[in-house]
């Protein structure tokens, strides 16, 4: 039966209990933002915040789009409305358990299990999908950039915070293509990484030295090591992921000028777009669901910052966030279920 019976009988059940959890405190966290988005659904024009809708929609098709694209060039064609479905689930799961996205590339491991794709393919194209995202974000930081500057709303803090977010980017860009483009250097990370952790769990479980197998986590990483090196033999065919990478940024980008036109507000894109990044990045080490508090702080301050008057700041920015929350959490909540029963079935 193995050493955990329980757990192998009931991780279906344990899943969900924790997945419910994670929901209620979600919803305990955004408590008040929820009073004061109803309080003010008055203030806006309903049909235009409605386009927020059609410009979510735009995002899951350019993620989906995004990932056939890239497991294609790994040599696997996987259907639209498979995608889709993955996508839909990702962002429920990175929005509902705060790790920085590290939920949700384990989670997009297994699922991928039942379209027959190793975990280490499936973590590899996630991996190079978030490595697309953040440099095709480059290029919006820079239009943004150029929209403050046509806007007289360059100042110091601007340019700081800019530069300091586009150097983040290219280094940790850089990284990751040092490590994982050679063999040496993907052993030894994969090595260092796997003492590090075998070390924190052998605090806690004094009887267990090695939790986490150093051959098998080297049999991972040096496979995703070898599905990398054919994307990148292969990455001119990158261009047409990097658009759809680009598309899934500016429709994030866009789900929130949407909300500022439904106060009748139209700012300057640029200050849309610099907010939005600061507080994203940001909300990645926060340790409550979608960032919160943190998210909505930075992003009014960066907004107030570049020109934004903070009562409209601050009113869109909860809207945004309320009313976005609930479009991904319902239909992600109810794939999400589906594909974890129906992963229960299958292994019953």
């Amino acid at each position: 039966m193995g050493k955990h019976p329980f757990f192998r009988r009931n991780w279906k059940l344990i899943l969900n209990i924790i997945t419910l959890v994670a929901l209620a405190v979600l919803v305990y966290a955004i408590r008040g933002q929820l009073v004061a988005t109803f309080k003010n659904l008055t203030r806006v024009d309903a049909w235009s915040l409605l386009l927020m809708v059609p410009v979510q929609l735009g995002n899951y098709h350019a993620q989906t789009k995004l990932y056939q694209g890239l497991f294609a060039l790994v040599g696997n064609k996987l259907p639209y409305k498979e995608m889709l479905r993955a996508a839909v689930e990702l962002n429920f799961v990175n929005h509902v358990f705060p790790s920085g996205g590290v939920s949700g590339i384990s989670y997009f491991g297994m699922r991928m299990r039942r379209d027959d794709i190793t975990g280490s393919r499936a973590t590899l194209v996630q991996l190079v999908k978030l490595l697309l995202l953040f440099l095709s974000f480059e290029l919006l930081l820079v239009i943004g950039l150029v929209l403050m500057a046509l806007g007289s709303q360059v100042n110091n803090f601007v340019i700081l915070v800019t530069s300091s977010l586009t150097t983040l980017l290219l280094v940790g860009t850089l990284a990751f293509v040092a490590i994982i483009g050679s063999q040496q250097r993907i052993n030894a990370a994969s090595a260092f990484l796997t003492r590090i952790v075998n070390k924190v769990i052998h605090y806690f479980r004094p009887k267990h030295p090695e939790t986490i197998s150093t051959a098998r986590m080297q049999h991972i990483f040096e496979e995703l090591h070898v599905n990398y090196k054919v994307i990148e033999s292969r990455w001119r065919e990158l261009k047409r992921p990097f658009f759809w990478a680009f598309v899934a940024n500016l429709t994030e980008v866009l789900t929130i000028y949407v909300v500022y036109l439904a106060f009748g507000s139209a700012v300057n894109p640029g200050a849309v777009i610099l907010a939005y990044a600061v507080a994203n990045f940001a909300g990645l080490v926060s340790i409550l669901p979608g960032g919160i508090g943190i998210y909505e702080t930075l992003m009014t301050g960066v907004l107030v910052a570049a020109g934004v008057p903070a009562s409209l700041s601050i009113s869109v920015t909860v809207m945004y966030r309320v009313i976005n929350t609930i479009i991904q959490l319902v239909p992600g909540y109810y794939l999400y279920h589906q594909t974890i029963r129906g992963s229960s079935d299958d292994s019953a």
